[in-house]
């Protein structure tokens, strides 16, 4: 496979070609990059990459993406696309119940459609050799667990032959009663084993974070208060719509089994597909070079992987191509959980909190428990000796829910922030001074420090980039033309995790040129940019001598792609494999021998990952505008400024925490799905009737970063910023609705009912 550092470009290899002339027949000397140079200072405050790195195009330099030209000229080949000869087509059949049993199936009719070449149902699906995976296994029995769940697939030549059949397969059912019902009075309300969260050890993802924590005497803490708060919030089921469908091309033959996709990571689908099949280790291959966005709808679920290779194994011989639509997404690739979350704050006389205390109830799968850290940043953000925290979940008949954008701080932080705003209210503060006022020093639970905390200057540099001080204080005091005006500010956090299992290699030809293979993923975030950029600054050469290759399971294993661990993870380790390879040429002389150098490095040990909290952090501020007389909410600016440590490149960065405040925005004012709690079903399942902001909803958005090295973290000093950027959005604009209006909307999203 062709990375797009390696594209025919007649300039680039003229330059690469005088580059390395003259450097001798048989030994080069790696002396001809540029030297290395001294380690940057690991200092706390501004650090900006060295005008010499940044002139490479080592980290700090504003690097447009390396693949740009090729998605401009539509030559990146996403998943559905990947040419092959003579494909069948696969389209999926789905439940019209949610729960129950399929008793009988007809194919008949489908099959004696010309052009079609098989029906997959449970009677006839390969039989897997592990099935206990909900978001892996399919078609393995009658059982039904929820609406729209994959029942069978038609395989056709073509794609309408497929879908016209698919409307042919007669299934009939035994429906049993639903239960879509989130309440916080249900007596069936169980304490998950962990919440999806954070450890600061590589491995703790998967045990997770616990459900419940407390410190202190809560209670008492609370009857202390001279102030107290007590809300409820809630938020909806939020639906992953990224830009490019699911979709795979699978082809099974007895050389080869290859899955061309879409992926947050290639390694872990492999592993798990392999395992499914009972297939040799190896013998199954990912590509996945271009991901039209995932956001963690393309990390643990491999559904669309099964269904590709079961549909690929009945054809032999065959590829099979799958595409899910729209409509089969809202049910088949996750979704962010309904959560109705109680916040309560304690303050003392002067601000300081006393007590603190969020519990969270959120819906989950009777398929697969799925619970999410919608509470943790509750448990790091503010300071105060009595605190508690606990997440419950209600197993229902729904589709499996998944990790989306900013999990569980994204929801968690809408109803803190709420609360601090309201807090401020009640006490006559500024909300930004009583956050201030409430910084830990060190994190508040464990007790440990943070490798680097900047909140403050976040706020600081905020209020003065907005025009805080100009704020009218009490709601309702603006007008213009018609509409309230109100400004809204909240804080933002997430965890910036090293994921375990990542492995890269290095290579220098002798032309001079090296070479870096890891299976990462660039899921729309600039991962083809940002670690050959990495891989350049630890090398001491310029960017364009070093081509990555990514996308492919044939390359070093790599954690997948979410959490905001991608840089702290996988960029670690190519910082590793690099210097590896520079250490091995200084063991050569300096000098690269015909045959090359390669060296294959694992995720270094560290044990800093033991003795800091690692967390980005960020500031919201929003300007919110609502009419007088219809409700209409409006939100013409929107500025944030964020802590997350050094910045690899200011392009993708930037956009990485735009398109964030972009979808807060777009959580806050639209995304909601309506269930039918008579049949489980998800009403608003298309564009049509699922809202998502669109261009004239969205106003002049501000993004800064105080790219201020963490000292701790990593090598590069980079936190995560593709999480944080959604996270706070909601409440800033929630609280500058009710500065506009005076009226406090605590259930997402802001729609104009609820102000009238």
């Amino acid at each position: 496979m062709t990375s797009p550092n390696e594209t025919n470009e007649p300039s680039r290899r003229a330059v690469l070609k005088a580059g390395v002339a003259g450097l001798g027949a048989t030994m080069v000397p790696f002396g001809a990059f540029e030297a290395l140079g001294a380690e940057p200072a690991q200092a706390a405050g501004p650090v900006t990459a060295p005008p010499a790195a940044a002139s490479r195009g080592g980290i700090g330099a504003a690097l447009k993406r390396v693949e740009g030209p090729l998605k401009v000229r539509g030559a990146a080949t996403y998943a559905f696309e990947w040419p092959v000869e003579k494909p069948a087509y696969l389209y999926p059949l789905l439940s019209t119940i949610a729960s129950g049993r399929v008793t009988s199936v007809d194919t008949r009719a489908a099959l004696a459609e010309p052009g079609v070449l098989g029906v997959l149902t449970h009677l006839n699906a390969p039989r897997l050799a592990w099935a206990d995976e909900p978001e892996v296994a399919l078609l393995q029995s009658d059982k039904v667990a929820y609406h729209g769940q994959i029942v069978g697939a038609v395989i056709a030549d073509g794609i309408e032959t497929a879908r016209y059949a698919a409307g042919l397969v007669k299934l009939e059912y035994a429906a049993e009663p639903v239960d879509v019902d989130l309440r916080t009075d249900r007596d069936d309300l169980r304490k998950p084993q962990h919440a999806q969260g954070f450890g600061q050890l590589p491995g703790d993802l998967m045990n997770g974070a616990p459900a419940d924590t407390s410190a202190g005497d809560f209670a008492a803490g609370l009857a202390s208060a001279v102030h107290r708060v007590d809300a409820t919030y809630t938020t909806p089921v939020q639906h992953h719509n990224p830009m490019e469908p699911h979709a795979a091309v699978a082809t099974w033959t007895d050389d080869e089994i290859t899955l061309y996709c879409g992926s947050q990571g290639v390694s872990t689908p492999q592993e798990l597909l392999t395992r499914a099949f009972g297939l040799e280790a190896g013998r199954l291959r990912l590509i996945s070079p271009y991901v039209g966005g995932a956001f963690g709808s393309k990390d643990f679920s491999a559904l669309w992987g099964t269904l590709a290779l079961m549909g690929a194994r009945l054809v032999p011989g065959r590829p099979v191509k799958l595409s899910f639509t729209r409509q089969q997404m809202f049910t088949l690739v996750g979704h962010r959980p309904a959560a109705i979350q109680r916040v309560r704050l304690g303050a003392d006389a002067r601000g300081r909190l006393v007590a603190i205390s969020h519990d969270a109830v959120q819906e989950t799968a009777k398929a697969k428990q799925y619970a999410e850290q919608t509470v943790q940043a509750s448990r790091s953000m503010y300071a105060a000796p009595n605190r508690r925290t606990s997440t419950r979940i209600a197993l229902l008949d729904v589709p499996i829910p998944t990790i989306m954008r900013g999990p569980g701080e994204a929801t968690g932080m809408f109803a803190l922030e709420s609360a601090m705003d309201e807090l401020a209210e009640k006490m006559g503060l500024d909300p930004i001074e009583l956050r201030l006022l409430n910084e830990p020093q060190t994190h508040p639970e464990t007790g440990q420090p943070f490798s680097s905390r900047h909140l403050k200057r976040c706020f600081e540099e905020g209020a003065r980039r907005f025009g805080w001080k100009n704020r009218a204080r009490k709601p309702r005091t603006r007008r213009k033309d018609g509409w309230l005006i109100g400004t809204g500010v909240a804080a933002a956090t997430y965890p910036s995790p090293r994921l375990p299992g990542s492995t890269a290699s290095a290579r220098v030809d002798r032309d001079g040129r090296c070479t870096v293979r890891i299976a990462a993923a660039d899921i729309g975030t600039g991962t083809w940019t940002t670690l050959a950029q990495i891989a350049a600054e630890a090398l001491g050469v310029p960017q364009n001598r070093v081509t990555l290759q990514i996308g492919d399971s044939s390359y070093p294993r790599a954690s997948s792609g979410g959490f905001s661990s991608g840089m702290n993870s996988w960029g670690t380790t190519v910082y590793e494999a690099a210097r590896a390879l520079h250490a091995a040429v200084d063991e050569h002389g300096g000098k690269v021998p015909p045959e090359g150098i390669e060296v294959t490095v694992g995720m270094p040990d560290d044990p800093k990952l033991r003795q800091y909290e690692f967390g980005s952090y960020g500031a919201q501020f929003a300007e919110v505008r609502v009419h007088e007389d219809t409700g209409e909410i409006r939100v013409p600016r929107l500025l944030g400024v964020f802590d997350v440590g050094r910045v690899i490149n200011p392009v993708t960065a930037r956009s990485q925490l735009l398109g964030g405040m972009t979808w807060g925005l777009s959580m806050t004012l639209h995304e909601e799905t309506a269930l039918d709690h008579r049949y489980g079903h998800f009403v608003n399942n298309d564009f049509g009737g699922y809202h998502i902001a669109a261009n004239a909803d969205v106003g002049s958005i501000e993004v800064h970063f105080l790219d201020v090295r963490d000292p701790h973290i990593n090598p590069m000093g980079s936190k995560g910023a593709g999480e944080i950027g959604i996270i706070g959005t909601a409440a800033a604009i929630a609280n500058g609705a009710y500065n506009a209006t005076g009226v406090r909307v605590r259930d997402l999203p802001l729609t104009l009912d609820k102000f009238l």
